[in-house]
């Protein structure tokens, strides 16, 4: 399951972040995952609850938005959405489709909590 190890990745993106802006937990991490690639958003639903176990981001909500495939048709010389791989043109049916987005996953943004720890009574 390569979604585990895509998670490992965006823990450790999340963990950049948080340190870097002196956050001491992470609320919310979305992500883009295009419509043309390989990854299974309930496996990493899955992961990200597995992986972000006793992390910074342990309990933040995971977004996951979609963003449609891109191609370009040789056939009728336009740029078309794609829904799925080995799909064909929607305007001319044909298949000489050469790929142009929609392939990859990304972090899009992270919300922070950056408050500051209430003191204690003793």
């Amino acid at each position: 399951m390569h979604e585990m190890s895509l998670m490992e990745s965006v823990r450790d993106i999340v963990e950049d972040a948080a340190r870097a802006h002196g956050a001491r937990r992470v609320t919310t991490v979305r992500l883009r995952i295009g419509a043309l690639s390989t990854v299974d958003a309930g496996a990493l639903r899955f992961c990200f609850d597995v992986v972000m176990h006793d992390g910074v981001a342990e309990g933040a909500a995971l977004e996951i938005e979609t963003e449609p495939g891109a191609a370009w048709c040789w056939d009728c010389q336009v740029a078309v959405a794609v829904l799925a791989e080995g799909a064909g043109c929607p305007t001319c049916g044909g298949h000489r489709l050469q790929v142009t987005g929609g392939t990859d996953m990304r972090v899009k943004d992270i919300d922070l909590a950056t408050e500051p720890e209430l003191p204690t009574c003793a």
